[in-house]
């Protein structure tokens, strides 16, 4: 018997983890990272639930990974540090882009080198075993270099991974959909696709990136002072084209930002990205040109607290500066969760100051979707021909589009498995079925803490942004006897210069209670205080802070 789990990535857009397993052994298909909902205040990261993977450590086999995006990297270090302490040396597969993104994650993490190791396949033509699990990468068009597909086989089944696509054969990058290697992969026939769905509400193919070059250059060349540009820090393809428009504006380029420096690096060390060394000013030497020469690429497209065009917008950033009358592009739309909130954010404080902004809401074609529409999808299921399909990557709402999609393909819906985290499905004599429900939750990480806040935390902490806190601390002795005048301080809640008359107030009224009710334990006084004041305050102000009350007794 074969198992697919989905332990997460199928109704978030990211945080992408999928699992193939047999009674002995088991591959991880791609780790990735998702970001903080506005339900998650002080949340960094969120990260899938390994527990599942680590529990049966000693069956896996190895990790293979499909793209160098976060979303489906962004995790590894967080799950090699788990499998590290099991002692287990976890073998990784991927790209030569990839291994180059890991390479320094790797590092950034402090990753012990030999917990793991990075084998590197040539998805033109290489297949490989993983344990009993034969696996056949084949080149797929996205917004990075180096993303594939893969036919996974294995107990004689054979399965189509197809993490992320669009059937674009004018690539920027120069790596289109290899289409004639996915056709002979397939021949044999396919009994499961999995693949992107995030497209499916989209009509027709998703555009070719190529005249974004052309229109980054109509925008730029009257630019009288810098030139700021700014897209996803894997988004090679996109670079390249800036590079390009510099180059025929007879600009430098500087690259800002640490996760757009070391990706440049890494793609201009495998030959992604082309420039001459005399083509790039490094940012400690800006001084030393003249701004209207300058074509800054900087990270933080989607104007993520503290990244580069975050700061640059609030004038944090101490080397670099905008002025009235520069040009600042965003080839980047708002798609992931709870980004444009923070992309609108930057682009409002850049034109305050002046800058000449160019984004989204301007439909001047500076962005494409790296995932397919209707007929990516369509195009894809044609060459897989499969018996089921399991979309992936997308939403609740993208998973019943596809499923739409498919039924007008003359396919029946029950062919069709939408998963949500956890789910699996085991493929045994030709068929396919729903499996053993894996129990996951979210994982978030904060600063060094790892998975140690849940949903308590959040809403203590929504809580406090929302309506504040008072904290009162109350003297009694051991029979309960309330002692002098309780002291209450708030925070978020009232000014106390203007409203010392309500918490004194709030006091009396408290003390009043508590010696009505007198004979109680502290853990009674500390319940009673809360619930008087959570009634009192939202009866008086409408609003319901925090309440933390402190029992002392003498």
């Amino acid at each position: 018997m074969l198992r697919f789990i989905a332990l997460s990535g199928t109704t978030g857009v990211t945080e992408n983890l999928y699992l193939y397993e047999t009674d002995k052994e088991m591959v991880v298909l791609d780790c990735g990272i998702g970001f903080p909902d506005l339900e998650m205040p002080g949340v960094d990261l969120v990260i899938p639930d390994f527990s599942y993977v680590v529990k049966n450590s000693h069956k896996l086999r190895g990790i293979i990974l499909s793209q160098g995006h976060e979303d489906h990297i962004g995790s590894l270090p967080f799950l090699l540090r788990d499998l590290w302490s099991k002692k287990n040396k976890t073998q990784i597969w991927g790209a030569a882009l990839v291994r180059e993104f890991l390479e320094y994650k790797f590092k950034d993490y402090a990753i012990p080198r030999d917990s793991y190791k990075i084998n590197v396949f040539n998805p033109e033509k290489d297949s490989f075993f993983v344990g009993q699990f034969k696996v056949s990468p084949f080149r797929v068009t996205h917004s990075v270099p180096d993303t594939v597909g893969f036919l996974i086989e294995a107990e004689g089944k054979r399965i189509m991974h197809v993490p992320e696509h669009k059937m674009d054969q004018e690539s920027v990058d120069g790596m289109s959909f290899d289409i004639s290697r996915a056709k002979a992969l397939a021949q044999d026939g396919v009994l499961a696709l999995m693949l992107d769905c995030l497209g499916a509400n989209q009509s027709g193919f998703t555009p070719s990136g190529v005249p974004i070059e052309e229109n980054l250059f109509k925008i730029s060349r009257n630019a009288k002072g810098a030139i700021f540009m700014s897209a996803m820090s894997s988004s090679i393809g996109r670079f390249q084209q800036m590079i390009n428009v510099a180059n025929r504006l007879g600009r430098k380029v500087v690259f800002v930002g640490r996760s757009i420096i070391e990706k440049a690096k890494s793609a201009h060390k495998l030959g992604y990205l082309k420039y001459l060394d005399d083509n790039i000013v490094e940012l400690r030497n800006v001084g030393k040109y003249s701004r209207e020469k300058l074509v800054y690429i900087i990270a933080g497209c989607y104007g993520q607290i503290g990244s580069s065009v975050y700061r640059v917008s609030l004038n944090e950033e101490d080397r670099v500066k905008v002025k009235n009358g520069d040009v600042f592009i965003f080839s980047a739309n708002p798609a992931p969760p709870y980004s444009k909130e923070s992309q609108d954010f930057v682009i409002d404080e850049l034109i305050d100051k002046g800058v000449d902004v160019h984004y989204y809401d301007l439909h001047e074609n500076l962005h494409v979707s790296g995932h397919g529409y209707q007929e990516d999808i369509k195009a894809l299921i044609n060459i897989a021909k499969p018996k089921y399909l399991v979309p992936t990557g997308g939403t609740i709402r993208h998973m019943s589009a596809f499923e739409k999609l498919v039924v007008s393909m003359g396919k029946p819906s029950k062919s069709v498995f939408k998963l949500k985290p956890g789910d699996s499905i085991e493929f045994k004599d030709g068929y396919a079925v729903l499996g053993k429900k894996i129990k996951v939750k979210e994982v978030m990480v904060h600063g060094l803490g790892i998975g140690d806040i849940g949903k308590t935390v959040l809403k203590h902490r929504t809580l406090l942004g929302k309506q504040g806190v008072v904290v009162i601390a109350i003297k009694a002795d051991k029979k309960g006897k309330i002692l002098g005048f309780p002291e209450i301080v708030s925070r978020g809640f009232v000014f106390e210069g203007i409203s010392s008359g309500l918490l004194n107030d709030s006091v009396q009224r408290l003390l009043k209670h508590l010696r009505y009710k007198n004979g109680m334990n502290a853990k009674a006084i500390k319940e009673e205080t809360v619930k008087f004041l959570e009634n009192h305050f939202y009866q008086v102000t409408a609003r319901s802070p925090m309440i933390i009350p402190v029992v002392v007794e003498v």
